[in-house]
């Protein structure tokens, strides 16, 4: 979801139902501030973060808004649902503070299948997201894998060249394997292919019994947080890193 940029003089006219040259006599008597600022130049640039006060009323307050939920399973990936309950009912019940208003901007950062638990990001700001999530930045996105089979190191160096899908055609890039226990890998994946980790373990004929997200680059799943539960991010979290 990208970010809502755009000028400030159509933002005015928009919310004011003033004419362009309206928005030009504000600007001369210093009636328009923007981020606390005195705004003099009718395009610059805002977005829907801009704090805008006009002859002492504000148009716009709107806070960036950053949450962490440790989703369970059986929880859809979406705002709204008619069958099944969504990340969204979960914040409303999961203790943190959000505003009716906060949660009706908010979008999902990298969506988690019904049946798969674990870090799921929620925010407003669409520019954090976008770059969080792009495909250039080959962000890291780390599961905890629990298989029906025993593994060995064969799917180790198997992940590690990437496989190929006819249906899409296309190969996976290298995806890191770790295994923990007999029954349980840690996979490490720079992108998000339809179903890729369980796609990629049924060429071993291995059914995935229950996959978990443990991060997102930098960010952390919180040991602390329960099943359900949510928390804003920190300001280390939010930083997006190189």
């Amino acid at each position: 979801m990208q970010s809502k940029r755009g000028r400030l003089d159509r933002f005015i006219i928009k919310n004011l139902q003033v004419s362009a040259r309206q928005v030009q006599l504000m600007l001369a008597k210093n009636q328009i501030w923007v981020d606390g600022h005195l705004a003099k130049d009718r395009g610059l640039l805002i977005d829907e973060f801009s704090q805008i006060c006009v002859n002492g009323d504000t148009l716009q307050q709107n806070q960036p808004t950053y949450i962490m939920l440790h989703k369970p399973i059986g929880v859809v990936s979406a705002t709204k649902d008619k069958q099944h309950k969504t990340v969204i009912d979960c914040l409303a019940t999961s203790g943190l503070t959000v505003s009716e208003t906060n949660i009706d901007t908010l979008h999902i950062v990298g969506r988690l299948d019904l049946n798969t638990s674990g870090l799921l990001l929620l925010t407003n700001d669409g520019r954090w997201s976008s770059a969080l999530m792009s495909p250039n930045k080959k962000v890291k996105k780390v599961y905890w894998v629990t298989l029906k089979n025993p593994l060995t190191n064969e799917y180790i160096s198997a992940f590690k060249k990437g496989m190929y899908f006819s249906y899409e055609d296309i190969t996976t890039l290298p995806a890191e394997l770790e295994i923990l226990s007999e029954y349980v890998a840690q996979v490490t994946l720079m992108e998000g292919r339809y179903h890729q980790i369980k796609r990629m373990f049924g060429r071993f004929r291995n059914p995935v019994l229950a996959l978990h997200r443990v991060s997102v680059g930098h960010i952390v799943l919180d040991n602390h947080l329960a099943v359900g539960q949510a928390r804003g991010l920190t300001l280390d979290e939010i930083a997006l890193k190189a």
